[in-house]
């Protein structure tokens, strides 16, 4: 089956433009985001197939908030955008084929916030631990980075494998740190397993400092990210705990629910196999999916997303956009909302 696609044709200027993009400093105040977007701002042609074009091309137009995306600062949303993504990058692509569908600068390296704990959790399962051993919330797994607040409290005790599923559903930074500790050798060699596993896959645009995304320094791309969603797919706790819609657990002696950090796996629309969000005010919002339609299974990568809802936004235009595309969408799915 062939879908209909449209791929950005990016300048000899890209591969530039990720390693500006990996250099910026986590803080920048108004005025001079505002002058760097201005002087990074790129256009950047889109090609469309024949067989079903985008009626109308629209120029995107930023506005660099006071506290700026690296995407922003770097430009990115600049590029011209068929299907006016509100994501900086953007990236479809076919799981069996590696056909890519929807491409917008795939290359910029740029932080990737709590997507870091798909690494992380890939890692802890290839480390063979016991996934029913008890393990301690302690001082040390306490957000210094950005002071973010967690429900798993100082001598709270779980399972590796309650830490793991609340790391992956819920995006717990405590927990996904508290993972890292007890890996191992510890955080050390949990961060070198993560940096080795991206190596390995080819992630050359990939870098991380600590296990949780909460620094601006762990980075990577939109095509190292799908080689990851690939790879974690296979993995089927990894696709059990990210796709969880809820679940309960027992902190202390209380019981609380925790829910997943994204509404589309609540969505009978969807077919997702795994997911990830993250956020972190330097990577804007983020998510990077595997979902099945229209007789495909399809990798799916949104990066520096401005809007609360701008990244769940995205991934409906896709949806939508692929439904119009494809000539199997009439037999799938008849009825779009």
């Amino acid at each position: 089956m062939k879908t209909s696609a449209f791929t950005s044709l990016l300048s000899s200027a890209a591969l530039g433009l990720a390693l500006a993009v990996t250099g910026l400093a986590a803080h920048v105040d108004a005025s001079a985001a505002t002058t760097t977007a201005q002087k990074s701002k790129r256009t950047v042609a889109t090609s469309v197939r024949k067989t079903k074009p985008v009626s109308r091309v629209r120029k995107a137009v930023v506005v660099v908030p006071a506290v700026a995306t690296f995407g922003q600062l770097s430009g990115l949303h600049a590029v011209d955008d068929p299907l006016d993504l509100k994501s900086g990058v953007a990236l479809v692509m076919d799981q069996d084929t590696n056909e890519v569908l929807l491409s917008k600068n795939p290359e910029a390296v740029l932080p990737i916030a709590s997507i870091t704990k798909l690494m992380t959790g890939l890692v802890v399962l290839e480390a063979h631990q016991p996934m029913d051993e008890k393990i301690e919330i302690t001082d040390d797994d306490k957000d210094t980075l950005k002071h973010t607040y967690s429900r798993l409290r100082p001598g709270t005790v779980l399972t590796r494998e309650e830490l793991l599923h609340l790391a992956l559903m819920a995006s717990e930074n405590s927990a996904a740190h508290a993972l890292a500790r007890n890996y191992p050798g510890g955080l050390e060699a949990a961060i070198a397993a993560m940096n080795q596993k991206a190596q390995s896959l080819g992630m050359t645009d990939t870098r991380y400092i600590e296990p949780t995304g909460l620094s601006s320094s762990n980075q990577s791309s939109a095509k190292d990210l799908a080689a990851l969603v690939k790879v974690a797919h296979e993995q089927p706790m990894l696709r059990e705990f990210t796709t969880s819609k809820e679940a309960s657990f027992m902190i202390g002696r209380r019981e609380m629910a925790f829910h997943s950090t994204n509404g589309l796996v609540r969505s009978s629309d969807w077919d997702i196999g795994l997911q990830k969000t993250g956020f972190i005010n330097e990577a804007g919002k983020c998510l990077v999916m595997q979902a099945q339609m229209y007789g495909r299974k399809l990798i799916m990568v949104f990066l520096d997303a401005t809007g609360k809802t701008a990244r769940i936004a995205d991934a409906e235009r896709v949806r939508k956009w692929l439904a119009n595309a494809s000539p199997m969408a009439a037999v799938h799915q008849p009825k779009l909302n």
